[in-house]
């Protein structure tokens, strides 16, 4: 059995909504006993995440959003450039310590005193840009967990897979133009699916052109559009790439019972995607995966993913 490092912080659940909203606490809590009632969480390596350093969170945002942030949490405001962007008290120092568990996990499996992790960390973060936060996420835990393993821990190549059902654009957009970081997302099509984004064309910029690849799916693909694309599109760019480790931005919500999205995954399908990963891992970079929570919001089909995702890792 490998090792697996479960991030998790109770804090994370202070970064409540002040209004209805799809992101929410009981998103983790559903999480955690689920996983701990099929036990799970005590077969996993513990581990609780710190603040960040600040070098960390700037090699990714800007001063003046950290700061911007900041202040909107003081002052009490509800949302951060966008509606759907919710905030209250804690989010600022919660959306650090979200950051601060991808890095937890992503130095726990770089030092090797696990194999791989599983960050349960919110809130999610594969929306949030540089300077703005969308889509309910306030900093980018995947882009901050990358530019952590390049710069204290010497990686030269990571890959990040999104198949969250949204297009991951605030992570496409940081690493745009950087032929180190190579971004796959797979997603709804953009014309039919929040945020608008991640069309094939759309590979990168700049030396980074060619590093981006994106895989929109039509409303209604399910398990055998998304296993075809893993192994006809991601595995030869995977060979091209060579990564030195792999993030995976975990959303489940492409399942099929998912209220936000119109694709068919089933529990299979992530099953399918998270055995891929593993093996493109041990392929190219000595096994090394973080995967990092991401979407999901129905909750049976979040938990029963969830687990079969953990036990792939677990290597059951």
């Amino acid at each position: 059995m490998k090792r697996v490092a479960w991030v998790y912080h109770p804090d994370f659940l202070l970064h409540a909504p002040p209004f209805e909203h799809p992101e929410s606490p009981e998103r983790l809590v559903a999480i955690t006993d689920h996983l701990g009632g099929v036990g799970l969480i005590e077969r996993m390596v513990p581990v609780t995440p710190e603040y960040p350093e600040d070098a960390d969170i700037l090699s990714v945002h800007d001063r003046e959003y950290l700061n911007r942030l900041e202040n909107a949490c003081r002052r009490g405001d509800l949302t951060l450039d966008s509606e759907d962007t919710y905030l209250n008290r804690h989010s600022f120092n919660i959306a650090l310590l979200s950051a601060g568990g991808a890095i937890a996990g992503a130095k726990a499996v770089a030092e090797g005193t696990v194999d791989r992790a599983f960050c349960a960390v919110r809130p999610p973060g594969h929306h949030a840009g540089r300077a703005v936060g969308m889509g309910f996420c306030l900093l980018n835990n995947a882009a901050i967990a990358a530019r952590y393993l390049q710069a204290r821990h010497g990686v030269g190549k990571v890959l990040i897979v999104d198949w969250d059902v949204h297009h991951g654009n605030g992570t496409q957009n940081i690493f745009l133009e950087d032929p180190t970081v190579f971004f796959f997302s797979i997603h709804e099509h953009p014309t039919f699916l929040y945020p608008g984004t991640g069309r094939r064309w759309e590979i990168g910029k700049g030396k980074g052109e060619g590093a981006t690849l994106n895989a929109p799916m039509a409303p209604g693909a399910g398990d055998a559009e998304f296993r075809t694309t893993f192994e006809q599109t991601l595995e030869p760019a995977v060979e091209r790439f060579r990564p030195e480790i792999i993030l995976v931005s975990a959303g489940f919500d492409a399942h099929r019972d998912d209220p936000l999205a119109d694709l068919q995954v089933t529990e299979e399908g992530f099953r399918f995607m998270t055995r891929h990963v593993i093996a493109l891992a041990d392929r190219y970079c000595r096994g090394k995966v973080v995967s990092i929570l991401e979407g999901g919001y129905e909750t049976s089909s979040l938990t029963s993913c969830i687990e079969l995702h953990v036990r792939e890792l677990l290597g059951e």
